[in-house]
């Protein structure tokens, strides 16, 4: 397939890809030759005090033939063009898929959000804007065919016409901007290389003054050390010269007390002696005073342990005898109480057999009187003929 060759400068009424060198261009007019000769033409009309500008049914009509043939000759182009829309469609192969499908598209597209700043040559940037070019072309053609059908004025071609102005007047306001930016950067800078000279001026004096400070700093420790050791020294020679003058006048009696401070440690020594032995008389006494103490103490506890042993054994004894002596009497009253017991019972039982027989003789006589007088269970029964007869 042959390359495509598209001319690196092609313009787009709605795109924003101008360059500009050094930072501003002259303003460059959108319109063309025959838009500015037709322009007194076209002014006739307009009308004024502010009204809407229209044109008659004839001029309307004969501009919106013109379009047409126009809009028709480019569409013929567009459809025609069967490599370029091959070429637009692979490069837009991505967003066709994505409609295809069905994918949501988001609200707000930025064009410059995949276009590479340090690669504008390659073919697919070259495509879009020519694209963006006739489609921006017919589509005002479009616009302006139906303002002159629909209302008789050209109002859409203008507006857009206006709207491509403004951009270049704000791409030349931007261009102005940054060379006042530029040019006041300069003098920022010129600025800041004054102000850092002279901070690297006074930072200079600065460090030399201290250095200054620092050398008067070592020569007042270094003369100030010289002073110290001289004092020092005088001092030291000093006491040791008193210290002779002061030797020298004490000689003397100084051996006279060093010679009585002999005879009194001597002295103290054989008091501490004296007074060491002695002590150690009284230790030993005191030891065997403290040895029969204790050898008392002993004793004494022995034989108080065996007198407690020995009172324990008597009070055991005397608890047990007292014991024996309840349980003796215990019994005692029991074998007296069983005696009487045994009494009152033999009163009891010959009471009760005296009772029975005294019992049974009334018995006996009470049933020998029923029996003599027929009485009771002991009643003669009368015969019932007998009893018929007396009547």
């Amino acid at each position: 397939m042959p390359s495509l060759s598209i001319p690196k400068k092609t313009r787009s009424f709605g795109s924003n890809t101008d360059k500009y060198e050094n930072g501003f261009q002259k303003k460059k007019s959108y319109v063309s030759k025959d838009f500015d000769e037709n322009e007194e033409y076209e002014s006739n009309f307009k009308v004024s005090n502010g009204e809407k500008k229209c044109l008659t049914y004839l001029q309307s009509s004969l501009f919106a033939t013109i379009l047409e043939d126009s809009v028709t000759e480019m569409r013929i182009l567009l459809e025609c063009n069967n490599e370029l829309r091959a070429k637009k469609a692979e490069s837009d192969m991505a967003i066709l898929l994505r409609i295809k499908f069905c994918i949501k598209q988001p609200d707000v597209t930025d064009e410059l959000e995949d276009i590479d700043p340090h690669n504008l040559e390659i073919d697919k940037y070259k495509l879009d804007k020519l694209d963006s070019d006739r489609s921006t072309v017919i589509n005002v053609i479009i616009a302006t065919y139906k303002n002159l059908i629909e209302n008789k004025n050209y109002v859409a071609l203008e507006d857009h016409v206006n709207g491509v102005l403004g951009i270049d007047d704000y791409r030349l306001e931007l261009a102005e901007e940054e060379t006042r930016n530029r040019i006041m950067r300069k003098e920022l800078n010129k600025q800041l290389r004054q102000q850092r000279n002279h901070m690297k001026t006074v930072i200079y004096d600065t460090d030399a003054v201290i250095e200054e400070l620092n050398l008067k700093v070592e020569d007042a420790t270094l003369h100030a050390e010289i002073c110290s050791r001289y004092v020092d020294r005088w001092q030291v020679a000093r006491t040791e010269q008193h210290h002779q003058a002061i030797h020298d006048k004490e000689a003397a009696p100084s051996s006279v007390i060093e010679y009585y401070k002999h005879r009194t440690d001597s002295e103290q020594r054989v008091h501490a002696e004296v007074e060491l032995l002695f002590s150690i008389s009284i230790n030993e006494t005191l030891e065997k005073v403290d040895q029969w103490m204790a050898k008392y103490d002993k004793d004494m506890e022995n034989i108080d342990l065996k007198i407690q042993i020995k009172k324990n054994d008597y009070y055991d004894m005397l608890d047990k005898r007292i014991n024996l002596e309840e349980t003796i009497e215990k019994h005692d009253q029991l074998m007296k109480e069983w005696i009487e017991f045994k009494v009152e019972r033999e009163k009891i039982r010959a009471y009760r057999e005296k009772m029975t027989k005294s019992a049974i003789m009334v018995q006996a006589w009470w049933r020998g009187l029923l029996v003599r007088r027929q009485l009771g269970p002991y009643r003669v029964s009368k015969k019932k003929g007998g009893r018929a007869k007396k009547k």
